[in-house]
């Protein structure tokens, strides 16, 4: 048997960093948003010890890639076997960057763990699959969801909010990546400077009204360290962007658009030798289960 499904990315509308857990984490309050961009991830039945493969070159393939662990934990839990996986192959074809803040890891393990428990047959049910996805990574439990959504506690404990009308984007990598541990670890650094935190509200029906009061409290540590994202932010404003920010921990900066051509003009405007410039969409909850086939 096999199974194909897309991995969507997603963006941080939203970030806010409320303190550090007791477990070395930090407390979060984000707003997720599922985007049409997306890797597809390709699920086998076969002989032998689980093979992973991906046709990005720079892309582990081994124990260190978050659908490797996701396979790895669904074996284990569901009390398969010993050892590793067996009996499976997965296949990445990766469009979403690395080391973007676009959720491409997290997306391949989510999609992991909904496949193999249809290909394993365990019947396991949404809330069991999100407890596990949890212990992969903290964004994993949104990829289970989709749509526009809030996210606590380490990003995790997921609530669905009402979609947020369909925009149009424009997502710029620039040629480097910034890791989480970097980002997270330059905020920490930061951690005299005063903030405020405010309180991260449903999507108003005035969505351009609210694009105002929207930012990613990692942003200003990563730009003292990677000004060109700040620049790019800008530029993306400067050629009409409803609001633009750095998605996650970046480096990718988002762009939204209410007019498609805009964001077709600009993505085209905006290419760069070194940068990755895509135009995509949001999706809406609806949209991501139905197309997903989630």
């Amino acid at each position: 048997m096999t199974l194909s499904f897309p991995a969507f990315a997603k963006v941080n509308l939203d970030l806010r960093v409320l303190g550090v857990r007791p477990d070395g984490y930090h407390d979060l309050r984000t707003v997720f948003q599922s985007l049409a961009l997306a890797d597809t991830v390709t699920l086998q039945s076969g002989r032998g010890p689980l093979q992973l493969t991906c046709d990005d070159p720079e892309v582990p393939t081994d124990r260190r890639n978050l659908a490797w662990k996701a396979a790895s934990l669904l074996w284990r839990s569901a009390r398969l076997g010993r050892g590793e996986p067996r009996n499976v192959a997965i296949h990445l074809q990766k469009r979403i960057p690395s080391e973007a803040g676009l959720g491409g890891g997290s997306a391949d393990a989510a999609v992991t763990l909904i496949g193999l428990n249809r290909l394993w047959k365990l019947n396991l049910d949404g809330a069991s699959l999100s407890r596990l996805g949890a212990r992969i990574g903290a964004d994993v439990p949104f990829f289970l969801v989709g749509g526009t959504a809030l996210g606590l506690g380490r990003g995790d404990d997921i609530y669905p909010l009402a979609d947020m009308p369909k925009v149009y984007v424009v997502l710029i990598r620039p040629g480097f990546g910034v890791s989480t541990v970097e980002a997270y670890r330059w905020y920490d650094e930061d951690a005299r400077l005063p903030r405020k935190a405010v309180p991260v509200r449903p999507m108003p029906p005035t969505w351009p009204a609210w694009a105002s009061a929207l930012r990613n409290e990692l942003e200003p540590p990563v730009v003292r360290h990677h000004p060109t994202i700040a620049r790019i932010r800008q530029m993306l404003m400067d050629a009409g962007a409803v609001t633009a920010a750095m998605s996650g921990s970046g480096s990718a900066v988002f762009g939204l658009f209410e007019r498609a051509e805009a964001a077709r003009r600009t993505a085209r405007d905006l290419s760069r030798p070194g940068w990755l410039v895509v135009q995509t969409r949001t999706l809406n909850r609806h949209e991501y289960q139905r197309l997903g086939r989630y």
